[in-house]
């Protein structure tokens, strides 16, 4: 059947994507294809789960200490942050996390294997539903280089310990750009995650096609989502999730309704104080001019003789008001 589709969970959702990576091989054959490197070992960091929520972002974050095997067949340890998150997020929370890492005296070997007291190297992934900038790649790698002053590229004692457990790679996986690019093993495997593969009727299922060739690690990846999409722990699970994310919406859209009305109403306010400053401006000009008419008033007046009483009966003012202003004219 040319059009035959595999029905699987959806990854976006929080409770399919942890499901899929308790799974060892799963989170074995991601992280190496992430990383580009062998993951020898991997294991799931107990209670490191985190989901946080504050104002306008959810995120979901699995920490794994992993064993991987380097090109020249050198193995060491890593920690692997990875978060995935489905709305625009805050890079701030992002970095509160990785700084917690940095504290913790957990994420350093022990002390027999390392009397320097050097922390793990920290590698970052950050797998985003939603575009970074400008930036057209469906996976960005942000690597250090050892430099020297004038920018050349350092060979001996590299990598360093010390500069390792202070610094950290970051990998950063765009979902919307991976739609219709398969192009690589990596890109593959992530296909899973092609939100344009949604049912029409139920966003918590994809449809993957089941007439493309593919490698046994990717068909484990499909595996696993298929058995998510069967159970019904995660759909009711992924269910509150919608309604989280549903009530979520609904608050933020009434923020910024409300902050729009209060922009408007200060805007509006603003005017008004305009065109009250504008009317003050007039009356004070219109009192200069009264001014300066009574004042040539009472000058030709006093000239006429009249007396100060005079003048402030036939031009209706106070005798106040004509000595201030013939004590204005002299």
């Amino acid at each position: 059947n040319e059009n035959a589709m595999t029905i699987i969970a959806n990854p976006v959702y929080d409770t399919v994507f942890k499901f899929l990576m308790e799974d060892n091989r799963v989170a074995k054959i991601l992280l190496s294809a992430l990383l580009q490197k062998e993951v020898v070992e991997v294991h799931v960091r107990q209670h490191e789960y985190a989901k946080k929520v504050k104002r306008e972002i959810s995120v979901l974050r699995i920490d794994f200490s992993a064993k991987v095997r380097n090109k020249d067949e050198t193995e060491n340890l890593v920690l692997i942050e990875l978060q995935k998150t489905w709305l625009e997020t805050e890079t701030l929370r992002f970095r509160q996390y990785l700084g917690a890492h940095y504290l913790d005296e957990r994420n350093a070997p022990p002390r027999k294997e390392n009397p320097k007291g050097y922390g793990l190297p920290i590698v970052t992934i950050y797998l985003l539903d939603h575009r970074v900038g400008d930036l057209e790649e469906p996976m960005v790698y942000v690597r250090r280089r050892y430099l020297d002053y004038d920018s050349n590229a350092l060979s001996r004692g590299v990598p360093d310990p010390f500069v390792e457990s202070l610094t950290h790679d970051a990998i950063i996986v765009q979902i919307p750009l991976l739609k219709g690019r398969p192009r690589n093993h990596l890109e593959r495997l992530l296909e899973v995650f092609d939100q344009s593969r949604r049912l029409e009727e139920n966003a918590h299922f994809l449809q993957i096609d089941e007439t493309r060739p593919r490698s046994r690690e990717e068909q484990l990846v499909i595996d696993r989502l298929v058995k998510a999409a069967a159970s019904q722990e995660l759909l009711t699970d992924m269910r509150i999730e919608d309604e989280f994310l549903s009530v979520l919406e609904n608050r933020d859209t009434e923020l910024m309704v409300s902050k729009t009305e209060l922009k408007k109403s200060k805007e509006e306010n603003k005017k008004k104080d305009q065109i009250i400053e504008q009317k003050n401006q007039q009356i004070e000009q219109k009192d200069k001019e009264l001014s300066e008419k009574n004042l040539l008033l009472v000058s030709m007046l006093c000239e006429q003789g009249r007396s100060n009483e005079e003048i402030a009966i036939l031009l209706h003012l106070t005798e106040e008001e004509v000595d201030k202003l013939l004590g204005t004219e002299k």
